[in-house]
């Protein structure tokens, strides 16, 4: 009998483990409780707006290693879309002042030595608080190791460690900083390519990985829910589903790959953050399409209640999104409430007047990631159980990296790789 891998959970993660152990010569079933994959990186029609729909906007950087290669994977990398060039153009909504951010070429940031192109009312000195953050402790917030009197702080910092770790920098981890700008900027201007869906996540990540994993034969058992996990003698001997019972043998393994609540539930004794921290989506359908079609625009936000503005324009339906992260004092305002204040964000940034508010639908994702504080960095599992045919995958676990695509997709590979380590050890399977 050929070893068996058992994947609970078609996630992100769940996708990338499952993606990259196709070719191992094991039987791999892929077991997902909700009617498509995904898990909340997903895409819907929404009847109110009657186009297709992200539940949030993901933002890619060029430099995401994890990603472009799941991407290559399954064929997908050409579904991205984004400038042709690393710009981040800024507006600050209270003033009506705007600024680009546009890493150098090279590895050298020739970029902040000409005051035209650095952040306005800052100065060089300001971007040397760099340093502080790639040498910060690990006891370290991204506040602590910049200043917070700075323009730097409000118009470069703040935006850039909300966005990538979804906690305020008040309290966000200085160390989880570091792999971003090492991945990122710290590359120069060909690792940071701002890219997103070019028609949906679901068209762009999740429905190529799902084809690529039948047309190797490997099972999606959507509507599934493992119920339960039994253990004998320290080890995963069946899954309870509804109401049978999957053996497992010893030599197989079982890759946990569901959001961090869910995988308490299986394994009570497992540790593992909270979930605390939400991000508000809010998407317009425009009457009059204000780009051209295949045009994606995405601009930062400061000084209103939107962070970053996507506008994506795909065969003539135009939509707007609005991303809130960390969103704790915003979730609980209703929806009217929110789509009103973000609208005037919008025809600011986009330079709208005063056309009308659209129909809007506001998603909101309220256990999107943890906090990710130095605290709760300590609470993130390695991918190895106590339970010797265990494997955990997730954007939860101790990836090195923030709760993002990127590190849900480095958790799956890395699940990958030691579960083809267990079959045969002398597989070869990057991590």
């Amino acid at each position: 009998m050929r070893p068996r891998i058992h994947i609970i959970g078609a996630g992100m993660a769940g996708l990338a483990a499952a993606v990259r152990l196709r070719h191992l010569g094991a039987d791999i079933i892929v077991y997902e409780s909700a009617p498509r994959a995904g898990g909340r990186c997903r895409s819907y029609h929404d009847p109110q707006l009657d186009c297709v729909i992200d539940n949030g906007n993901h933002l890619l950087l060029s430099g995401n290693e994890a990603a472009m290669s799941f991407l290559d994977e399954i064929g997908a990398r050409d579904r991205l879309a984004g400038p042709d060039s690393a710009a981040f153009p800024f507006v600050d909504v209270s003033t009506g002042l705007r600024w680009c951010i546009e890493p150098s070429a090279g590895l050298m940031p020739w970029w902040i030595f000409r005051s035209s192109r650095r952040v306005p009312g800052t100065g060089l000195s300001d971007y040397f608080s760099v340093l502080r953050v790639l040498n910060a402790s690990d006891t370290s917030t991204m506040s602590a190791c910049v200043s917070t009197k700075s323009p730097m702080y409000r118009n470069f910092w703040e935006p850039l460690t909300v966005a990538a770790i979804n906690t305020a920098p008040h309290t966000a981890s200085a160390a989880l900083m570091r792999p971003v700008l090492e991945q990122t900027f710290l590359k120069g201007a060909k690792a940071c390519r701002p890219l997103v869906a070019r028609v949906s996540l679901a068209d762009t990540l999740i429905d190529p990985a799902v084809d690529t994993l039948k047309a190797a034969g490997i099972d999606v058992l959507f509507g599934t829910r493992v119920e339960g996990l039994t253990l004998t003698e320290g080890a995963v001997s069946s899954l309870a589903l509804d109401g049978a019972d999957i053996p497992v043998q010893s030599s197989d393994t079982v890759i946990l790959a569901t959001p961090p609540w869910v995988a308490q539930s299986l394994l009570p004794t497992l540790t593992a953050p909270p979930a605390g921290e939400p991000i508000v989506n809010v998407h317009y359908r425009l009457a009059q399409p204000v780009t051209p079609d295949g045009t994606v625009r995405i601009i930062g936000v400061v000084g209103g209640l939107a962070q970053w503005v996507f506008v994506r324009n795909h065969q003539g339906v135009e939509l707007a999104s609005v991303t809130i992260s960390a969103a704790a004092d915003v979730v609980d305002l209703s929806a009217d409430e929110i789509s009103r204040r973000c609208w005037r964000d919008v025809t600011i940034a986009l330079n709208l007047g005063d056309m009308a508010e659209p129909l809007s639908r506001v998603v909101k994702e309220r256990r999107a990631t943890f906090a990710q504080t130095p605290e709760t960095q300590r609470l993130r599992p390695s991918p190895v159980t106590d339970v010797p045919n265990l494997l955990l995958a997730g954007d939860w676990t101790a990836t090195g990296l923030p709760a993002t695509i990127e590190g849900a997709l480095r958790s799956g590979f890395r699940a990958a790789a030691l579960a083809a380590r267990r079959i045969t050890p002398s597989a070869v399977i990057a991590a």
